[in-house]
């Protein structure tokens, strides 16, 4: 079992410029491994707390935590993954990680995780998918579909549209590598378009464009006539939304548009959309208290395409319980930053695969250049996973190291 020689937490910088936790893991053995925890601009009510300094941008109180109290608790355990995600737990002593803060115990609990792989010889992807099966028998190491972010809005622009995201899925190419290649040139007449439109090609939070539109409508068609340009039909690429409805959730209406909409509204809308455009996937389509709702978008829409769970469930299994029981969602989306430790997020995980449900792993608006929730959806036979635009540097770590895997995955079978 690895033995604890040292943690250490420090400061870094994620891709909105804000401080964020770098912890490192140093095991008796001599493996190392590091980890650094993203943060969400749009965050579930429930989510596990993020510890921020007064100032609401330093993270000095949570480095302090890793560095003074953990370590302390820690230092010179032999310990398996779960024994020391269950000690933070306890240690923190709260419901959502309040106290210690989940951002200083979730960088401890994957800087092990990769310490303790280093250690065993394994890839990131072979020892999560340890943990999660058990069983080697059960194993089979799968790479997602890819989900390009391109036009942002919502909280992550500041162009007056209301849905956040704007996704290609090129679901008909082989490999990672052609998905982003497709994805670059579909982005290339994407630019192009908006230029010749007169549009802002600023970019939002994700490395998408964030022009100012008159309409969701509107940047959908735009996602058409770019994948039209560029050579392509959405029979192999296909479109989802992250509408993230909370956001403009206005006394028990969506204020939408200059509409005040009802949950049925809603839902009569993105039937429409979904009729009008190749939309294969929307997340957060209500609000994230709506579990029926819910279901009733599910009951309608589910058959079709991915209704997907995120500010409804933040990677939490007592609200993935609830989300089940309601027959609310077809696809869960999994942040592990939401929940705050590695095994609870395979706990959440392992209850949706139960439920028949599929898994969406996603990175978060304020990243950093760790790749590890790349090597996590593989792992568990993800389906989907975003990471933003195939542009920025945080956003391309997690396809390059698909892209990694995929490789190591096909020399492996030869």
């Amino acid at each position: 079992m690895p033995k604890i020689s040292s943690i250490k937490a420090e400061e870094t910088t994620d891709s909105r410029g804000n401080s964020t936790l770098l912890a490192t893991c140093l095991l008796a053995s001599g493996a190392l491994g590091s980890a650094s925890v993203p943060s969400g601009t749009s965050t579930g009510r429930h989510e596990a707390c993020e510890l921020r300094d007064p100032d609401g941008k330093g993270v000095q109180k949570a480095i302090k935590n890793v560095n003074e109290e953990i370590v302390k608790a820690v230092m010179g355990k032999e310990v398996d993954q779960t024994a020391l995600d269950e000690l933070l737990i306890k240690l923190d002593g709260t419901k959502n990680k309040s106290r210690l803060g989940a951002n200083a115990i979730l960088g401890v609990s994957l800087a092990f995780a990769r310490a303790t792989a280093k250690e065993r010889n394994l890839e990131l992807y072979e020892h999560l998918a340890n943990l999660y099966f058990r069983d080697e028998n059960a194993r089979k190491y799968k790479i997602p579909e890819p989900a390009f972010n391109v036009l942002n809005g919502g909280k992550h622009a500041k162009n007056g549209l209301a849905f956040q995201e704007f996704l290609l899925i090129p679901i008909g190419f082989n490999t990672i590598m052609e998905k982003v290649e497709v994805t670059q040139k579909i982005i290339v007449s994407l630019k192009d378009l908006l230029l010749q439109n007169g549009q802002s090609i600023e970019l939002g939070d994700e490395g998408g464009f964030a022009p100012k539109l008159k309409s969701n409508e509107e940047a959908l068609e735009y996602l058409g006539k770019a994948i039209s340009a560029a050579g392509y039909d959405t029979q192999k690429v296909k479109l989802g939304i992250d509408v993230a409805a909370s956001s403009f959730w206005k006394n028990e209406h969506y204020a939408i548009e200059g509409k005040m909409l009802n949950a049925g509204e809603m839902i009569s809308m993105y039937e429409k959309l979904c009729g009008k455009h190749e939309i294969i996937s929307i997340e957060d389509g209500l609000n994230e208290e709506d579990f029926a709702g819910f279901a009733q978008m599910n009951k309608k829409l589910g058959g079709k395409i991915n209704i997907v769970g995120d500010d409804l469930t933040v990677t939490n299994v007592e609200l993935i319980k609830k989300a089940i029981e309601n027959k609310s969602i077809n696809t869960l989306l999994i942040k592990p930053n939401q929940i705050g430790t590695l095994s609870e997020t395979l706990a959440a995980i392992k209850l949706a695969r139960e439920n028949n449900i599929k898994i969406f792993v996603s990175h978060r608006s304020g990243e950093t250049v760790d790749s590890f929730i790349a090597d996590l959806s593989v792992a568990v036979g993800a389906e989907f996973i975003k990471a933003g635009a195939p542009t920025r540097p945080e956003r391309m770590a997690k396809y390059n190291r698909l892209i990694e895997i995929e490789k190591e995955i096909s020399r492996s079978k030869i």
